[in-house]
């Protein structure tokens, strides 16, 4: 598949950003509708929204490019280069949670209750997203007899694209209705996904041939293993200090 979506004034957009800004809007129209349903200040998730979605996106660039500095040492003019790829979910995350924890105190609100409230489409996105990993023909894995394989280059591999954007959309379902049925204190929908999506990641990431890595590791994995249990620690905390919704 042509990775040029279509061209104005000359100029290629990627199906790549394209599937992204589809991502991002489905998300914030799903959070707004959730802020209705909850009684969220929507001048609130607006205005995080704002800083947030920029601010994630230098984080997953930054992320991706710090973890590649071998060839963006002698490219820098490739740094800034979004268009074909190279956003690192994790650094996008990170950013994310620390721009929400500065906002929220800054603001005076419940951190974990806007956490909680942007999660599901946050992990919506990412289910949308990784098929412009397909497109690019890149986060797949290694070599594969099953009949679900792709063809990359000649031969027939892993697609983990799928694999982690199926999973992620079993993880948006599965929160959707926890958040409405199940969930009693605020935390809670951050704590499950920072579990079930890092676990996901974790053996996905080990099919993967492109995976980010760090002193001989892979830095996805290093990175699940660290959030799984911040999630865990996380429901420990709020079930030890009862935070009502």
């Amino acid at each position: 598949m042509n990775p040029v979506a279509f061209t104005i004034f000359g100029i290629d957009i990627m199906w790549y950003g394209v599937l992204i800004s589809i991502g991002v809007l489905i998300g914030v129209l799903l959070a707004l509708k959730e802020a209705k349903r909850t009684g969220f200040k929507e001048d609130n998730l607006l205005d995080f929204l704002l800083y947030a979605i920029p601010i994630a996106i230098v984080g997953a660039r930054a992320h991706y490019v710090i973890f590649s500095w071998d060839y963006y040492s002698q490219n820098y003019s490739q740094i800034i280069n979004i268009r074909s790829g190279g956003l690192a979910i994790h650094g996008a995350v990170i950013a994310g949670i620390i721009t929400g924890i500065v906002f929220c105190k800054i603001r005076k609100i419940n951190a974990l209750e806007l956490f909680d409230l942007i999660i599901p489409s946050l992990i919506l996105g990412q289910a949308i997203g990784r098929w412009g990993n397909f497109i690019n023909q890149e986060a797949y894995g290694g070599p594969t007899d099953l009949p679900w394989g792709i063809m990359i280059n000649g031969q027939k591999v892993h697609p983990t694209f799928f694999y982690e954007s199926f999973i992620n959309f079993c993880i948006f379902i599965f929160l959707m209705w926890f958040r409405k049925n199940k969930k009693t204190t605020h935390g809670q929908v951050l704590a499950l996904y920072l579990i079930l999506y890092s676990t996901g990641r974790f053996f996905i990431e080990g099919l993967r041939t492109d995976s980010l890595m760090f002193m001989g590791l892979r830095v996805a994995q290093l990175i699940s293993i660290g959030s799984i249990i911040v999630g865990a620690a996380l429901l420990m905390y709020i079930k030890k200090n009862k935070r009502i919704r």
